[in-house]
């Protein structure tokens, strides 16, 4: 079932991996270049992909000195004890914490992360056995989907979906099916999605709870249909639980490997980046069964061999903190929610309000953009704020919505809010 806003697909900007992207020099370049020399051609594969569209909204944030609300990273400090540790790594004379670590993941940070995981999880987890610790929650996702998946098999993805996860299916040599999160609410369609189970016999599901760019939390109820469509047509699910610890009440964060059956088919991928925010270390994890565990190690050994061996030492002290700092995070995301939501509502704008993760959708529908890539860049260049257009997270023909995100200090979200109050006098509508 498709929602009504989806509109003007032709015209949208395209995500990494649509046919025909605009922008892309692989297609529009670089072939005929290669053409005119005698080369042979490029991957297939890669040859619909463009750039990153969320980085590619940094640069032009910068470019324009506008206030940047498109990359989802914080301008304020980790805790004071991480880097605190990191200080005391950095400089502790032991040669080995800055040589290569062991290829999956540093002992110390294996078991604290297993027992932080245990603890919030409700379940047992094995450092040796069941954790391989990866360059970011990107590798991780990445190492899940070559673990497996064959080429030729089908995946299920949700839209709108974060960028990566479409284009990691197609260079694992498989093919995505999309299945649309129906705005405003997201919520999906049971039958659609189970009629792409029906109809595909997908391998895998990929699972993002809570859901960049549209803030969704799964219900328990809506995990427990797709968990017994996974068992019923014998599918794993990848998920992507990087906002685990930002779900604002009254949602509750539930782990799709706790529910019955379910932990032999999933790989739990996830990362410290958004929890500590220390989205530069680039510390992720997957968490899976000792079979799957065992050839993940593998694929990530030949992909990255192994993620920073004196940041893995450091961040056993995050690891390590009690309940009360993961209570500190989720008041301050819902403090810098309200802030920004009301914000928005203070100056008219519509939007939606975020069940988990920090990020809020905008419709910019009054404004007539055929290009809401065109919108961006005269909101960066005319007004000074950073947005990501929301067309790069949809396979679906969207055009009219933007991704903000409010992981910035306060002084950051009122500047930006300052600047959007002279949206409509700067950015006239169009048509």
């Amino acid at each position: 079932m498709q929602a009504p806003i989806f509109k003007n697909f032709e015209k949208s900007f395209s995500s990494p991996f649509r046919a025909n992207p605009t922008g892309s020099i692989g297609v529009n370049l670089l072939h005929p270049m290669l053409e005119r020399i005698g080369m042979k051609e490029l991957s297939n594969r890669t040859a619909a992909f463009t750039d990153s569209v969320i980085r590619r909204m940094t640069r032009i944030s910068n470019k324009y000195g506008a206030v940047n609300l498109s990359q989802g990273f914080p301008d304020f400090d980790p805790p004071a004890q991480l880097l605190d540790s990191l200080s005391t790594i950095a400089t502790d004379p032991k040669p080995l914490y800055h040589q290569y670590s062991i290829t999956w993941g540093s002992q110390a940070m294996r078991e604290a992360l297993a027992a932080k995981q245990e603890h919030f999880m409700g379940m047992p987890i094995n450092p040796n056995e069941n954790i391989v610790v990866t360059c970011g929650s990107t590798e991780a996702m990445m190492a899940a989907m070559m673990t497996v998946t064959n080429p030729g098999d089908k995946v299920v993805i949700f839209s709108p979906f974060y960028e990566n996860y479409g284009a990691d299916t197609i260079l694992s040599g498989a093919e995505p099916i999309y299945v649309p999160l129906n705005p405003p609410a997201f919520d999906f369609d049971r039958e659609t999605l189970e009629a792409a189970f029906r109809d595909n016999d997908p391998k895998a599901i990929v699972l993002c709870n809570p859901s960049n760019p549209c803030g969704k939390v799964f219900t328990r109820e809506e995990l427990t249909f797709i968990a017994d469509l996974c068992k019923q047509y014998d599918a794993y699910c990848i998920t992507d639980e990087v906002y685990e610890h930002i779900v604002y009440a009254p949602h509750e964060h539930v782990y799709m490997a706790t529910l019955p059956g379910m932990f032999d088919r999933t790989i739990s991928c996830s990362s410290l980046s958004k929890t500590y925010s220390i989205t530069g270390w680039r510390l992720g994890y997957t968490i899976a069964p000792a079979e799957i565990t065992e050839r993940i190690k593998k694929v990530h050994d030949f992909l990255t061999v192994g993620a920073a061996a004196p940041l893995q030492e450091a961040v056993v002290t995050a690891l390590n903190f009690d309940d009360s700092y993961y209570q500190e995070v989720l008041d301050l995301y819902t403090a810098k929610r309200d802030l920004f939501c009301q914000g928005l509502d203070s100056i008219g704008l519509t939007h939606n309000v975020p069940q988990g993760a920090y990020y809020v959708m905008m419709d910019i529908s009054e404004f007539g953009y055929d290009s809401d890539l065109d919108f961006c860049e005269d909101l960066a260049s005319k007004v000074g704020v950073g947005a990501v257009p929301g067309s790069s997270f949809f396979r679906e023909p969207v055009n009219h919505l933007i991704r903000f995100h409010f992981a910035k200090r306060d002084e950051t979200l009122n500047a930006a809010l300052e600047n959007l109050k002279s949206l409509r006098d700067k950015i006239n509508p169009r048509g």
